[in-house]
């Protein structure tokens, strides 16, 4: 049961990731509203419900009180201005977070039309690695990609040679 058509490069590294290191008979917890991937993560077999878009800064309850065997996070912790205490409320002993990456030649993503779609990290790897293992986290496997562009310059040119995304599995140390 595998899913042929992606609308994104990284949903199909994400999902190929997911499967190699988390069984379809564990329940997930996927921190953001219902979207696109998780409809996706339930069609190929993942029992997954998501948190109702409370602002995860001020409100921590879903992940203190949710037993989801795994939480994941998808391109979620840079929009937040303290990822560390949402990492370090998750009760669940696995976690399967996936970030963009710092990338030298481009600022930070902001949104120009939604306020609250912009970036208030933007990671290097190591940075992080760091941020999950002072949340109680060891790092089990991890992955990077790039996400090339179909543009003309300079820029469009770095992508195709310098990961974007960076994907981790944790387990609660």
């Amino acid at each position: 049961m595998y899913a042929t058509n992606f609308p994104k490069k990284r949903y199909k590294h994400t999902l190929r990731f997911l499967k190699k290191h988390i069984a379809f008979t564990e329940t997930i917890l996927d921190l953001g509203v219902d979207n696109p991937f998780s409809e996706l993560l339930k069609k190929e077999g993942f029992s997954v419900s998501n948190t109702s878009g409370e602002d995860l800064d001020l409100n921590t309850t879903t992940l203190e009180t949710n037993s989801s065997d795994v939480v994941t996070a998808f391109e979620i912790f840079e929009h937040l201005l303290s990822p560390f205490t949402v990492l370090k409320n998750i009760k669940s002993q696995k976690l399967v977070a996936s970030i963009p990456l710092r990338l030298w030649f481009a600022s930070a993503y902001r949104s120009k039309t939604d306020p609250r779609d912009r970036h208030f990290h933007e990671f290097e790897s190591w940075q992080f690695d760091w941020l999950l293992e002072k949340t109680g986290w060891k790092i089990i496997a991890s992955e990077k990609w790039t996400n090339p562009t179909k543009k003309i310059g300079f820029r469009p040119l770095l992508r195709w040679f310098t990961p974007r995304y960076y994907i981790v599995y944790a387990e609660r140390i």
